[in-house]
Parts: structure tokens; sequence; C-alpha cells
């Protein structure tokens, strides 16, 4: 992530880390899978941009065994403290302000960074040009204007509630700088940034316990600033945290869209 005091969902807040898990959950599956596409296997150097959890990294680091290395950034990485052992190294680091942590990667990954990140050109420049020739970007960010709604199936009062609660969430990202068309235009972005073989695909869950999970974790995260900018009120929160906890609600997330290439 990128040192930005106006980040709405900070790593230091304790609901962090209920929210990487379920990241984990809902996501890591899909990120493996086109990890192991490009061959990521013994010896390879890879950086993962803005780690946040630990889950990628420590998969990535049995990949890539003793002879290879993982570079881990974040500007925040209290939760990064379990994996900080070789082949990882993890560092304090701003993607969008400072130099890339080395050159010659084979890999580079980034996943629900970008969108956060105030100066991305610089960010997506700075990963490209730490690639080796040949090195693989793999970028994977939401798209929250392409699928607005935390409850698709907006069919009563509760689901009403929690999709109000959603395009709020929506208003607080963009105030502070994200970008919430992102994610669609990353094949275009990384074909105008040079790279090669350009391809991207996006996931979508509709409903998972995992879903639920996130959401009454990211709802808690923010209920100050829900409240504080009159988008709801604490009996609102209270009464559609409780809804998600009964279980009966079909929470889906924001596609994921991910999009790959080759550095020439």
């Amino acid at each position: 992530m990128t040192r930005n005091d106006g980040y709405l969902l900070d790593n230091r807040q304790t609901e962090a880390g209920e929210r990487f898990d379920a990241f984990a959950t809902l996501f890591d599956p899909i990120t493996f899978r086109h990890l192991e596409g490009f061959g990521i296997g013994p010896g390879w150097r890879c950086w993962e941009v803005g780690a946040g959890g630990t889950s990628v990294v420590s998969w990535m680091a049995k990949k890539v065994g003793p002879t290879g290395k993982v570079v881990a950034t974040d500007i925040d990485t209290s939760h990064l403290a379990s994996a900080a052992r070789p082949p990882v190294e993890v560092r304090v680091h701003d993607v969008s302000a400072e130099e890339a942590p080395g050159e010659g990667f084979d890999l580079v990954h980034a996943r629900l960074v970008l969108v956060h990140v105030p100066d991305r050109e610089r960010a997506l420049r700075s990963m490209i040009e730490s690639l080796r020739p040949g090195g693989r970007l793999l970028v994977e960010d939401a798209d929250p204007a392409l699928q607005p709604l935390i409850c698709p199936d907006e069919y009563g009062p509760e689901q009403q509630l929690a999709n109000r609660l959603r395009h709020g969430f929506r208003k607080l990202l963009a105030d502070r700088g994200a970008d919430l068309s992102y994610g669609r235009r990353l094949p275009r972005i990384l074909r105008e940034a040079g790279l090669r073989q350009v391809t991207a695909d996006a996931y979508f869950p509709v409903t998972s316990p995992a879903c639920a999970a996130l959401e009454s974790a990211t709802v808690r995260q923010i209920r100050e600033q829900l409240v504080a900018a009159g988008i709801a009120t604490d009996d609102d929160i209270d009464r559609h945290l409780a809804n998600v906890a009964s279980g009966t609600l079909d929470l889906a997330t924001a596609p994921l869209i991910s999009a790959w290439g080759r550095k020439p």
C-alpha cells in the first residue's frame, strides 16, 4: 500500500487481520492459479507489492524455495512479521513514492493495491521496471463500479439497508481517492505500459461465509466514518451487522479483475 493518511482501511486497525483472512479465502485460489500458470518455481525472484497479510507471501516462499527470494513490501508490515524469514524479506515501502526494492524480478504481483494508490502510474511503472526481460506482472484489483451492490438480489429491507451502506462505503473510498473502475481498465493499461501477451479474467463471488466475514469486518472498521458522514446511524449499522451475522443475506463482493503480461 502507500503512505496515505487518507486511506480508509488502515492496516493498523484490529479488523484489518479479519479482512486479510477473508481476502485469502476468497481470492488466494484465483491468485495461485495464475501464478502456477506462469511456472513459478525454485530460484524465482518475486516482489509482492502491498502484501498486507502473509498468505500469498508464504505460498510464494514455498514455491521459490531456499534458492529463490520473495520481497514483501507494504507501508505497514505489522501483519507480515511471521513471514519474515528466508527466503522472504519484508520491507516498509511506499510503491507510489519510492524506488522499487530491487530489480531483475521474475514476478511482480499486487492484489487490491493500485486501486487505492494516489500515483498509480508511477507505481505501475516502478513495478514493470523492476522486472527482468521476460518477467511477469500480475495485477489484481476490484472494480466496485462494475457491480456496486453487496446484495445483488435486493428483495427486502435487509438487502436495501446493506446496499445503502455499501453505496456509502463506495462514496467514502472515492472521496479518499480510490478509483472504483480501475479493474476493468487493467488490460489496456498493461498493454499501453508495453507489456506483451496481456490477458485478463474476472472472479465474482456471489455468496460465501468469507463474503460475510469481509462485510462484517469492513463495516466495523469504517463505522465511525459512516456515521460521521451521515450515511448511516449507529442503529442502522447494528441492525446490518446482526443481519450479516444471521446468515440470511446473500452477500457478494466487487468483481476481482486479474490482468497479467510479460515484459519484453
